[in-house]
């Protein structure tokens, strides 16, 4: 049986091989928040100290633990299932998802995490055991770009849905914030709406949500950019009542390309 278990090490060390390979190429961030991404590599280096030990002990006799009669063909080894296709039915799959792979859902997949949805109006918690919030307070926390711009991140504009404090202060405020862009399904007669969003991750790609808000362009041009491409955009943040739901719209007046960043998804850490 030493051509069974060296097969079977074969397989054990190609799983660890692409475990230790999407760990130290990046892919590994795609997938998992940070605080899990070392697992990976932890699951990949065990895979391979036990692949590595079956492959140099293969040859090697072992005691079953019990006594055979003379003759006795029993074999705890056997299989109804050649080794050849069981390494087959483990891997192909494998190399295959690998190969195949993009690294990132598809607008119809996002659409069915939440990306069309309206917001939740659940965020108040966030606020309940903060200090009141001031215009002040604000204005010291964002930077402000040379056009007049106050910087703030997706989801902080997303979550505003939930915090009517926050909602006061920065309604018809001029800011800019990144993430990708998608063509807008609701309320878009004019054809002049798009969606903003980005991805949040509790721990896995799985478990991934789209963090979206509503671009208006108005009487603006719209820029000629592909769905799912990053951009930068700046304008006046509003909080208009549609869909029976409060809704975070953006009156649009700058939209321009954007290199993807490193980290391409809200993590809970960040």
């Amino acid at each position: 049986m030493k051509f069974q278990r060296i097969l079977f090490s074969l397989i054990v060390l190609s799983w660890s091989g692409v475990m230790l390979y999407f760990f130290a190429s990046g892919r590994i961030n795609k997938y998992l928040a940070p605080d899990f991404r070392p697992l990976a590599l932890y699951g990949g280096l065990g895979l391979a100290v036990m692949g590595l030990f079956v492959l140099l002990t293969a040859g090697e006799k072992a005691a079953c633990g019990h006594d055979h009669t003379e003759g006795d063909p029993h074999d705890h080894e056997a299989s109804e299932m050649h080794p050849l296709t069981s390494m087959c039915f483990m891997l192909a799959p494998l190399f295959f998802a690998v190969a195949s792979t993009k690294d990132g859902f598809s607008v119809q997949a996002l659409s069915r995490k939440a990306l069309f949805d309206a917001p939740l109006n659940n965020s108040v918690f966030l606020s309940k055991d903060l200090p009141p919030l001031t215009i002040e307070e604000i204005e010291k926390t964002h930077r402000k770009n040379e056009a007049g711009f106050y910087e703030f991140n997706l989801m902080e504009l997303y979550f505003a849905v939930g915090d009517p404090e926050l909602q006061k202060l920065i309604n018809g405020m001029k800011v800019e914030t990144e993430g990708r862009l998608v063509m807008e399904k609701e309320n878009n007669e004019s054809g002049k709406r798009r969606r903003l969003y980005r991805l949040f991750i509790t721990c896995c790609a799985a478990d991934a949500r789209a963090v979206p808000i509503i671009l208006d362009f108005g009487d603006q041009e719209i820029p000629s950019i592909k769905d799912n491409d990053w951009v930068k955009v700046s304008g006046k943040v509003t909080f208009p009542i549609e869909r029976g739901a409060s809704q975070v719209v953006l009156e649009t007046s700058i939209c321009e390309p954007k290199e993807a960043p490193w980290e391409e998804s809200f993590m809970r850490n960040y």
